[in-house]
């Protein structure tokens, strides 16, 4: 299933979302969980400013759904990402049974971006997601929003975007 133009406003939010985490002084990345029928259910952005590496936007809202989704709404809801899972995300995103995730930019972008900034790598490996969780759907990049992100991690990089 490819990405739907209904779903650019979802994704649009991600974007905003990241932008609210740098607005922040934290790391750019936004998500959005939304239902079978299109109802947001939950929405985070990065939160590891703080100090606690984990609080990854995904991973919040695959502890939100453990808490408050039955195992089938889990499976129908869709997590749209600013950028694809990390592999931590993804394995939590896996282990609730989460259903689709639709992201803007890919590890492998976000990877060729920071580099290209010198920002050295992370301390886990950029893994697809379908590498970690091959029976999660996942489409993604979304070409209309990468330059977006783009953008955002240069700014909190330090450089213009």
């Amino acid at each position: 299933m490819a990405v739907e133009d209904a779903e650019l406003p979802y994704l649009r939010r991600c974007v905003e979302l990241a932008a609210d985490a740098l607005d922040a002084g934290d790391e750019p990345f936004g998500s959005v969980l939304v239902g079978a029928d299109g109802k947001v259910l939950a929405e985070d952005h990065n939160r590891v400013a703080s100090g606690d590496r984990t609080r990854h936007p995904e991973f919040e809202l695959a502890r939100w759904s453990a808490a408050h989704l039955s195992p089938a709404e889990r499976a129908a809801a869709t997590v749209y990402t600013s950028g694809e899972h990390c592999p931590m995300c993804a394995a939590a995103h896996a282990w609730v049974g989460l259903g689709r995730i639709v992201y803007v930019a890919s590890s492998e972008q976000l990877s060729g971006w920071l580099a290209e900034l010198g920002v050295g790598p992370a301390p886990v490996r950029p893994l697809p997601v379908q590498e970690v969780a091959p029976g999660v759907t996942v489409e993604g990049p979304v070409p209309e929003l990468t330059e977006d992100i783009r953008a955002l991690h240069a700014r909190f990089h330090g450089r213009a975007g």
